[in-house]
């Protein structure tokens, strides 16, 4: 019998049941700098095949029917990183972004950044822009790409303008509830992740979607981001479906 891993995995895998699916899937895309140390290569090459990866996901994402991923493309702590890097990975996103927006407009992608974007470079921020425009009105996979971005930053704004609100007589302590809250956070108007993934072995949040993740499935694989492929996107969704989600209930 011919294993999955052998098949063609265009078509979603016959054993990963389509009601089933997560609707929303996040990723921490960890381990581009490990995997090209491992093959003597500088760091970034292997961010350059990360980006590979990732267009891989989202194509998967949309060939197999989930609606919407979420990538976790650069952290506000990412500034701590070598100076070289951190240019090297604007112009990446920068280049990427001018270099793949017909084919996203083709596949009908509708994109979109969250994070603190004024503290990206202008010519960055031009492209975000651009990218953002021309594809509100698709209405294919939603693709979020987590940029400059903090969780306990983003719970930090949303809890300042709730409280200016307040402050300003606009709102009162009795209004503000979960679903107002959620609504001043960069990911207002996207259903939460139903999954999270996170590669390269590592087992903590990074402080990536605080709020949004809580309560996601949560799958981590030692495979390094540029090896992620759909087979091992095929091992997550098949673990996926034998959770049991009780969101804090028996059953």
């Amino acid at each position: 019998m011919t294993s999955v891993s052998d098949c063609d995995l265009r078509q979603r895998p016959a054993d990963l049941v389509a009601d089933r699916l997560p609707a929303h899937v996040a990723v921490i895309m960890d381990g581009n700098g490990r995997w090209a140390k491992q093959r003597g290569l500088p760091r970034i090459m292997g961010h350059r095949r990360g980006v590979d990866a990732l267009k891989q996901l989202l194509r998967c994402c949309d060939d197999w029917g989930i609606s919407a991923l979420t990538a976790y493309a650069f952290s506000t702590e990412n500034w701590g990183r070598p100076h070289e890097e951190v240019d090297f990975l604007m112009t990446l996103f920068e280049r990427v972004l001018r270099r793949e927006l017909q084919e996203l407009m083709a596949e009908n992608v509708r994109i979109r950044f969250v994070g603190d974007l004024e503290n990206l470079p202008t010519s960055l921020q031009r492209e975000i822009d651009r990218a953002t425009t021309a594809t509100a009105g698709n209405d294919g996979i939603r693709f979020t790409v987590a940029t400059n971005y903090g969780g306990r930053q983003e719970l930090l704004k949303a809890c300042r303008e709730i409280a200016a609100q307040v402050q300003q007589g606009r709102l009162s302590l009795d209004e503000i509830d979960e679903p107002l809250l959620a609504n001043h956070l960069y990911t207002a108007g996207v259903a939460d992740p139903d999954l999270l993934i996170r590669t390269s072995g590592e087992k903590r949040l990074s402080n990536f979607l605080l709020w949004q993740l809580a309560y996601a499935e949560i799958y981590v694989t030692d495979t390094l981001w540029p090896d992620f492929d759909r087979y091992e996107f095929y091992l997550a969704l098949r673990d996926f479906q034998s959770r049991q989600r009780r969101f804090g209930r028996l059953t």
